[in-house]
């Protein structure tokens, strides 16, 4: 099995836009525009997280939290440098 690195987030549904924020209480903060419907803010972070890596939004996994806003994310372990530039 290949490695993987967890990444903590907090997803803000329903904002005016899709954007990475810094971190916030340990965890890197997500704001999309899609509602906590049926999955929707679900699969929109795990797409601006996939982008904000500059990897497929099938290489990004949810991990843990599908019902919470505070989630586990898992990313291959190339994407780490990436990880390291995302705002603090």
């Amino acid at each position: 099995m290949t490695e993987r690195i967890t990444v903590a987030v907090r997803v803000i549904p329903r904002s005016r836009s899709d954007r990475v924020d810094a971190l916030r209480a340990g965890r890197l903060v997500l704001r999309v525009a899609a509602p906590p419907e049926a999955g929707a803010a679900n699969r929109a972070a795990q797409t601006l997280l996939a982008t904000a890596l500059g990897l497929r939004a099938a290489d990004v996994r949810l991990e843990q939290g599908s019902t919470s806003r505070d989630k586990l994310f898992s990313v291959p372990t190339n994407a780490r440098a990436a990880l390291e530039r995302l705002p603090r």
